[in-house]
């Protein structure tokens, strides 16, 4: 025999009905099925009950929506030769009910007895409905055999009475016996209920009690999920649960199953599957007393209760004090408040426990009667509540004896900002819960699911500053890069919010990279960039990543903002991390602080791995002496082109066209450039200048670098004559011309120097760059980088780059 439940959910239509009735059907062996009230009807008599309560004369038009309800799935299900009985059945229990109501009425007082009886009429309606249409089916009125005490609305259960009438009663089963859930009745006959969700707790006394092959909760998901589906995109059912680890599950939010129904088939070692009516091909989550074999995760899922208060006694009363412990959670027992979770300090000094919002004021007001010496004489114990906080839980077996949980747990909870305001951990290291406030609580779901492997794939949240010619290669980029990154390693790189100088637009649900342009200018607002990052932290998402593509002074400082709010920055920005000296180093101990990412690998040869290569060797314990580079792909680029056929006004009109310069080349040409990239290079190697300690040694006059760009074409020109006859008498030595920049033991310089055949850079062809690193380990043979050093290409490419070490893939 089994005992089968179907939740409101599974009967809340004809439609669903019907569902139900071909899953019975398909039974061979016979079946104890417990159905709860069809959805919405058990809310629907309270309310019933408390507007009679209230003299509100319009509960009985509202009692006649709820009949004809009913009547409306008689009709549309129930077998013609059936109609007639089961209509005047229906119709005498709608009478017995209107009756109660209209006592409620008159009397104007809604007791907790005559409330569980008002509400006994959704199961006992469902059922017998129900009864009528599956094929060989009998209604059951299950108050009969399942006996309790008197405190109604939430009954103990006298198991040794019900036991006994359970077996009686279903002695002798042929075909299937339909049940209303929920339900049960004192000796002396009286209705009560078994407590919100007691339906399935009914089928779990019954099954128990005639020791059933299997229990089976039908409901509207697949199974135990790993986390909550609604919060959770990457949520998937579990396939096995033990008894414990589904008890905790349930017992922290998880409202697959009423908690209490796991007690009597734990204790007998009965199976329960959880099955979805709707889905009834999909395998379900199986509970038993057997560990499923290995996991892909030392956690099996993540429960959550979205809403409690955390309630806080504390003051030097209790330490060393006996029995403090004792008073506190009689008091709270004698108040009838429901304890979630506990925690105390190993000081003694503080205890802090969870509590549903609906207890907290009696909570609060049992304690202060309880301590009210210590509170008002001494003042050496005082109470506080903490609103609208949320518990998280993580729930395994495989916990035990595990190293690493709890550094995995708050590893991702203190990446994404999310503070944890109390903890606690059993000895049995089944679970490990966490308060913290409601406002994070999606978030934090969500980088555990992701940080315990629950999750199938890992998610970044992207925002780009800038769509100039870096920014729209990256998005050419990440358009080509999104199906093979999800492919190959299970990362989806979604594109949230974009913003350039005129337009911005943020959507979480995802922007389409190839589509920016449009999107901005049919969709975009007006841009500002300190909108743009205030949108940002209030989405909160996780994982969020700040892509500055930009050289704006403004988007830089925003920095800060986002490092508080405990949001990566990637960047190819060169001005933040090449200002003041102070501001770079706070830039870098706030990141740390708030352990996120801040890379700019770009801020220096573009694509090459310059910056990354020098912190490794710092790491390891080397220590940089000195570094020579050609940093500027501009400069290398304009020094390659001149020839005799190609003036010096021409080389740098090329590097223009080919979009290796700035639009007013005499940026580059002044040195500056070059300036802010040695100023990085030496700062991440550990020597804190300024760029006044950096001295330029210009090879272009002054007068170049005056009036406008276009007074600097006709300038330059006058200077191509001189130039070629250099570089002749150059290249007749066998050398040639380089701008190099140089750091030698915390001196730094940048100007142009000539390079023999026997010098690393003096192949160096096109925008190309070198970077020539001498450290006590690399002294007599300088470590050489070598590579495109320019280009929108190479430098989305970088970005792109630290975008994926944010991920850490």
């Amino acid at each position: 025999m089994k005992v089968l439940k179907f939740g409101g959910s599974s009967v809340g239509s004809p439609e669903r009905i019907r569902g139900v009735k071909k899953i019975i059907e398909l039974r061979k062996e016979p079946c104890i099925v417990v159905v709860s009230a069809f959805r919405g009807v058990t809310d629907e008599l309270m309310q019933l009950g408390e507007m009679a309560a209230r003299r509100k004369e319009d509960f009985r038009s509202e009692l006649q929506l709820v009949k004809k309800r009913h009547l409306d799935v008689i009709h549309y299900l129930v077998a013609d030769e059936k109609t007639e009985a089961t209509v005047q059945a229906v119709e005498q229990m709608f009478s017995e009910l209107a009756s109660l109501l209209e006592g409620v009425f008159l009397l104007q007082e809604l007791s907790k007895r005559t409330l569980d009886h008002i509400l006994s009429f959704g199961e006992l309606l469902s059922a017998f409905i129900i009864s009528q249409i599956v094929q060989g089916a009998v209604f059951t009125d299950i108050r009969y055999a399942i006996k309790t005490d008197d405190q109604f609305g939430n009954a103990a259960v006298d198991f040794d009475l019900t036991n006994s009438l359970l077996k009686t009663e279903f002695h002798g089963l042929k075909k299937f016996a339909i049940v209303p859930g929920f339900i049960g009745s004192t000796r002396l006959n009286e209705t009560t209920t078994l407590g919100r969700g007691g339906s399935d707790y009914t089928a779990a006394i019954i099954a128990a009690a005639l020791d059933a092959e299997a229990l089976e909760i039908w409901t509207d998901v697949d199974g135990f999920m790993t986390a909550d589906p609604r919060k959770v995109e990457k949520a998937y059912a579990i396939e096995h649960l033990t008894y414990a680890e589904a008890i905790e599950l349930s017992h922290f939010g998880a409202k697959v199953i009423y908690t209490p129904t796991l007690r009597p088939v734990y204790k007998k070692n009965i199976p329960v599957y959880v099955k979805n009516t709707f889905n009834p091909e999909a395998k379900g989550t199986l509970i038993s007393s057997e560990p499923n074999g290995p996991t892909r995760s030392p956690i099996k899922g993540i429960s959550s209760i979205d809403h409690v208060d955390l309630i806080t006694l504390q003051g030097t009363a209790m330490v060393g004090v006996s029995g403090t412990s004792m008073r506190l959670f009689k008091a709270l027992a004698e108040a009838r408040v429901n304890v979630i979770l506990i925690t105390q300090a190993s000081s003694e000094y503080s205890i802090s426990f969870a509590v549903m919002p609906a207890d907290s004021r009696k909570a609060e007001k049992a304690i202060k009667a309880e301590f009210h010496r210590e509170m008002t004489q001494n003042g050496e114990l005082k109470v506080t509540v903490e609103s609208d906080m949320s518990v998280i839980a993580i729930v395994g077996e495989k916990m035990k004896n595990t190293p690493g949980i709890s550094a995995t747990l708050f590893r991702a909870l203190g990446r994404n900002g999310i503070n944890v305001v109390a903890t606690a951990q059993g000895s049995s290291e089944l679970n490990i819960s966490v308060v913290i406030k409601n406002s994070s609580l999606k978030k934090a779901l969500n980088v555990i699911h992701e940080g315990f492997f629950l999750s199938t794939y890992k998610e970044l949240n992207l925002f780009l500053a800038g769509t100039g010619v870096v920014g729209k290669s990256l998005l050419r980029q990440l358009s080509v890069q999104q199906e093979k990154l999800m492919a190959s390693h299970r990362l989806k790189l979604n594109l949230v919010g974009v913003a350039n100088s005129r337009k911005m637009v943020i959507d979480k649900k995802g922007l389409h990279p190839g589509q920016v342009d449009y999107i901005l200018d049919n969709l975009g607002e007006r841009s500002d960039i300190h909108e743009f990052c205030k949108t940002m932290v209030r989405l909160n998402l996780r994982n969020s990543v700040f892509i500055d593509c930009t050289g704006s002074s403004e988007v830089a400082s925003v920095y800060p903002q986002l490092f508080d709010a405990f949001i990566s920055v990637v960047a190819a920005n060169k001005i933040a991390c090449s200002g003041p000296y102070e501001q770079y180093r706070e830039l870098k101990t706030r990141a740390q602080a708030r352990n996120v990412r801040f890379f700019f690998e770009t801020n220096v040869g573009a694509g090459l791995p310059v910056i990354n290569t020098m912190n490794d060797l710092i790491l390891s314990g080397d220590r940089i002496l000195k570094l020579q580079a050609v940093l500027s792909g501009t400069l290398n680029f304009i020094f390659n082109e001149i020839g005799p056929d190609v003036p010096m006004s021409e080389a740098i009109r090329r590097a223009k066209e080919k979009g290796y310069s700035e639009p007013d080349p005499r940026i580059d040409l002044s040195g500056k450039d070059v300036v802010r990239k040695i100023l990085i290079l030496s700062r991440e190697a550990g020597y804190p200048l300024e760029e006044k300690d950096v001295e330029i040694k210009p090879f272009l006059p002054a007068d170049c670098f005056e009036g406008s760009l276009d007074d600097f074409w006709n300038t330059v020109k006058k200077y191509d004559a001189g130039f070629e006859q250099q570089r002749k008498e150059l290249a007749e030595k066998g050398k040639r011309w380089r701008f190099f920049a140089t750091m030698d033991e915390g001196k730094a310089s940048v100007g142009l120097l000539e390079v023999d055949s026997s010098h690393p850079a003096y192949e160096l062809a096109g925008s190309n760059n070198i970077i020539m690193i001498t450290t006590e380990r690399y002294r007599e043979f300088p470590m050489v980088i070598k590579g495109y050093g320019a280009g929108a290409d190479v430098t989305a490419a970088g970005v792109f780059a630290d975008i994926i070490r944010v991920a850490s893939i």
